[in-house]
């Protein structure tokens, strides 16, 4: 085998319509576009989603709720999860490569902390976002936090 005997697999092509070709080819006369209308001229072109006349799909269905276009999504790492961390892996500093590191976060997240759970050890914690609760529990315990 070479390249100059290289063919696709048999049945994975197919001849193209030869249209306009007299009428032996089957598919002279009208060219397959069928007789008179604005169909059967050149040029014709139908916007997206028109649908004959009737009231298309965009617009029959009803259209439902809200998405802001500035929302900032954040990752959410409840209090026990950094305690859980902290215990495991013996952590007083947990900051984004942390998480990262430790599949809690991806490089493009935004992490805030939540406050379900409690803090029982001294951490210094560095995230974007922190809840009101997450931020006085973690400074009840002795930590601090840093906003990045």
């Amino acid at each position: 085998m070479n390249l100059s005997n290289l063919k696709p697999a048999s049945g994975s092509t197919k001849n193209s319509k030869r249209i306009g070709r007299g009428t032996g080819s089957g598919r002279g006369g009208t060219s397959t576009r069928g007789h008179k209308g604005a169909g059967s001229r050149s040029g014709h072109s139908t916007k997206v989603g028109f649908e004959g006349g009737q009231m298309p799909l965009q617009r029959r269905v009803p259209k439902v709720g809200f998405k802001p276009i500035n929302r900032v999504e954040y990752v959410g790492v409840n209090l026990d999860v950094l305690q859980g961390l902290a215990e495991k892996f013996n952590l007083t500093s947990i900051d984004f490569t942390t998480l990262q590191q430790h599949g809690l976060a991806s490089k493009n997240d935004l992490v805030k902390v939540l406050g379900r759970g409690e803090v029982k050890s001294k951490l210094e914690v560095k995230a974007h976002a922190f809840s009101a609760t997450a931020q006085k529990a973690i400074e009840a315990a002795g930590g601090s936090i840093e906003k990045l």
